[in-house]
């Protein structure tokens, strides 16, 4: 009888276990749910990126842009200069050659 009665409690702490290390269906639909969130997140977290990806993209397009028309400007400046010092040498040299009549 005593055997019966330990054997029988020992049988209900097996089960238990067992039973009680087994995941339940709202466990599953819980980690489902969970696992989409995460993926959710995941596929936004990626477009968030490309996004500004294509933002660097075009900021860094307008900034070379930028970069070409400020040497360009800088080109048509030197090039105003040249000339200048060329007008004031040619008005010196008639300056100089009025002076020496």
């Amino acid at each position: 009888m005593m055997r019966k009665g330990l054997w029988m409690v020992s049988v209900m702490l097996v089960l238990g276990f067992a039973v009680g290390g087994c995941a339940t269906k709202s466990d599953l639909k819980d980690m489902q749910a969970r696992e989409m969130a995460i993926s959710m997140k995941a596929d936004q977290a990626a477009q968030d990126a490309q996004a500004a990806k294509a933002a660097a993209d075009e900021a860094l397009t307008k900034a070379n842009e930028a970069t070409a028309r400020a040497e360009a400007a800088e080109q048509r400046a030197q090039e105003r200069e040249r000339i200048a010092d060329e007008k004031i040498r040619q008005a010196d040299a008639i300056f100089q050659k009025s002076m020496t009549k």
